[in-house]
């Protein structure tokens, strides 16, 4: 099926969230937490990516992960990535129980689609400590897409990681997972670069680009996702399509926050003071732009 068609299918069954002037959400993806081995891309940022959950928390944002929160294609055991990230996980887990936490799956944890998996590994796991099972995220759902309503103006902010169509990263998922498992994962130690990864190919980067803006002029919907690795931020008057980056750049991790009903790219990232201590702090790198200003009717 091509990208309008999987895009259309994750809509249509898509949960709904009403949102208006006071809802405060943050939106990151390709966080691709591994365990913390020299492949685990997520390692080097995870203090950044633990600094800004924290603020969010205590801000009453609303964390959505849109999709490749954990990396399952090098990975086979989750308990591995929790157990490796377990400080990371204890904050996700305030966030479930505050009822402010939202979880997609994309291709890299596409494992989420099955609910058996999702009962094992996310609603309990096993604490070494006291040699017995304990709730990490109990009776959580994770979904592939969400629709966002905006209460004041009846637009729609579709939520989807944006592996849809992309065939090796949708349809041939498995293939590409164990192909990764078993010979990338070694060749990107290495340094080899994937090329069946959007992030590392720029053309096929484009390409789901160019997908994406179809969809959203056929349908009229604002679109956020994910998949490509590369943070997008479109001008007022634009095609409304927002990419909130990913948690693994070299030097820092880009989100979307909506607040006050606004929209705005962001990045956190170690940054040295006047005197050179180091610190973490976020900057706005686009926006805030109403988001009544991305309409298409």
């Amino acid at each position: 099926m091509n990208t309008d068609g999987r895009l259309m299918q994750a809509y249509e069954k898509a949960k709904e969230m009403e949102i208006d002037d006071t809802s405060r959400l943050i939106f990151m993806s390709d966080v691709h937490r591994g365990d913390n081995s020299i492949s685990d891309e997520f390692a080097h940022n995870q203090n950044i990516y633990y600094h800004a959950l924290n603020h969010y928390f205590n801000e009453g944002y609303t964390y959505i992960e849109v999709g490749d929160g954990d990396e399952l294609w090098e990975h086979s055991k989750f308990e591995h990535i929790r157990s490796a990230h377990s400080d990371i996980f204890w904050l996700l887990q305030k966030f479930h129980f505050a009822g402010r936490l939202k979880i997609l799956y994309g291709n890299h944890n596409m494992h989420f689609r099955d609910k058996s998996f999702i009962q094992k590994n996310l609603h309990k796991y096993f604490d070494e400590y006291l040699e017995q099972k304990g709730e990490l995220f109990p009776d959580i759902e994770v979904e592939e897409s969400l629709i966002l309503k905006c209460k004041n103006t009846g637009q729609e902010i579709f939520v989807v990681h944006g592996h849809q169509g992309d065939m090796l990263n949708d349809q041939l998922w498995r293939m590409s997972m164990l192909w990764m498992r078993y010979f990338w994962r070694i060749m990107h130690i290495i340094g080899f670069r994937n090329p069946a990864s959007p992030a590392k190919n720029r053309a096929k980067r484009h390409k789901i680009e160019k997908n994406f803006t179809r969809f959203i002029n056929r349908h009229g919907v604002i679109l956020i996702c994910g998949h490509t690795h590369r943070p997008k931020f479109p001008n007022p008057g634009e095609v409304p399509y927002f990419n909130d980056g990913c948690c693994i750049h070299p030097r820092c991790i880009t989100g979307l926050e909506i607040l006050e009903g606004k929209i705005m790219l962001v990045d956190w990232r170690v940054r040295p003071d006047e005197n050179g201590a180091l610190f973490i702090s976020k900057k706005i790198i686009r926006g805030p732009e109403a988001i009544e200003s991305f309409s298409l009717k």
